[in-house]
């Protein structure tokens, strides 16, 4: 069956699209949404030419789509989420799927509810050298996690802030933590398991804007793992990479920003005894789809009924609470444990007082 798909927003829609031409036997781009006519008709001329619409509504309740993929501002993300839901359509969504964990709990239940798929996008989580990393895993060549960095270090400039939503408490919901370091920190779980204590400090040094754009953050892991996380939007270049320490071998990934699961990771053995079985395993990853076309052809084999949903609400929730403890440490200097105390102020808004 080929799903068809209404995009709406035509910023970071633009990676989407090209994540769909990819799978064009599976997926058809029938709708582009976005307030800005000369940019939905841009994003349209590269998709051939579907119909383009300016009122998210209109996209929601048309016949001629099935899944509603939404690329809006973070402020956008939950009220559209609930909408497309209650219009019976599966919603893709953008990071962050929502500016607390109490709004994030609501679309889990609503998702539940309308018994469509709901799907952050967690595009880091597919490519041929995670691929590697998890066979290595099931073949019991890594062993146990002890240790790890990760680093989102990407170039954010005064130009990207300028626009208006962006930077902003109320309109973009969060900072460096929130926006961008949100997909690797999904991946170090993926990885090594849940998080269950937070230390951070958080700083706004590379642009002036309200929200976080420095981030040094540690993490422990329920099955003892310790992580490091460096996060700065002042970097020359972006990079995200993550380097993973465990009883047997240390994996390191590759650089790439936006696909970093993708071949170029290296896996070297403890004791060299071991090298060659990994080495192994290894070559014989073959084809593997990374970023967007990852996602959307895991996506794709669930609606058909041939595997698990990619990601689901519940990954969602747990990506915000994770943000929010990170927030939450930096601001009382405090360790704080997880699960989150859902009675805390920072449950029901990341957006401080100053700002909300």
């Amino acid at each position: 069956m080929r799903y068809r798909v209404a995009i709406l927003g035509s910023g970071v829609g633009c990676r989407h699209l090209a994540g769909y031409q990819s799978l064009g036997d599976r997926f058809e781009v029938t709708c582009i949404c976005d307030s800005d006519a000369a940019a939905a008709a841009a994003l349209a001329s590269r998709a051939g030419h579907p119909r383009i619409v300016s009122e998210i509504a209109e996209a929601l309740n048309a016949n001629d789509v099935d899944i509603v993929d939404i690329c809006l501002p973070p402020a956008l993300h939950v009220p559209v989420s609930l909408n497309a839901l209650e219009a019976g359509k599966h919603v893709i969504c953008e990071k962050p799927i929502s500016g607390s964990v109490a709004e994030a709990e609501r679309v889990a239940e609503a998702a539940a509810q309308s018994g469509q798929l709901f799907v952050p996008v967690f595009q880091y989580r597919y490519g041929a050298g995670l691929a590697a990393l998890f066979r290595l895993k099931e073949e019991d060549l890594l062993g146990r996690p002890l240790a790890g960095t990760l680093e989102t270090h990407w170039d954010r400039t005064a130009d990207y802030y300028a626009n208006p939503w962006r930077g902003r408490w109320r309109s973009e919901l969060g900072g460096a933590v929130l926006g961008h370091a949100v997909h690797i920190h999904d991946l170090a779980t993926e990885i090594v398991g849940p998080v269950v204590q937070v230390a951070a400090m958080l700083d706004t040094r590379v642009n002036p804007i309200e929200t976080d754009d420095c981030a040094a953050v540690c993490l422990a892991a329920a099955n003892g793992a310790l992580l490091t996380s460096s996060v700065t939007l002042g970097s020359a270049g972006n990079f995200s990479r993550l380097k993973i320490v465990f009883e047997h071998a240390t994996a390191e990934s590759g650089t790439s920003a936006y696909e970093p699961g993708q071949m170029g990771w290296r896996f070297t053995a403890r004791s060299r005894k071991n090298q060659k079985a990994i080495d192994r395993v290894v070559a014989g990853i073959g084809k593997v789809e990374s970023g967007y076309e990852g996602l959307f052809n895991a996506l794709g084999k669930c609606l058909d009924g041939r595997g698990p949903a990619p990601s689901t609400a519940e990954d969602g929730l747990r990506s915000i609470e994770l943000a929010s403890a990170i927030y939450q440490a930096s601001r009382t200097r405090q360790v704080v444990a997880l699960p989150l105390d859902r009675d805390l102020p920072i449950c029901r808004s990341l957006v401080p007082a100053e700002y909300s």
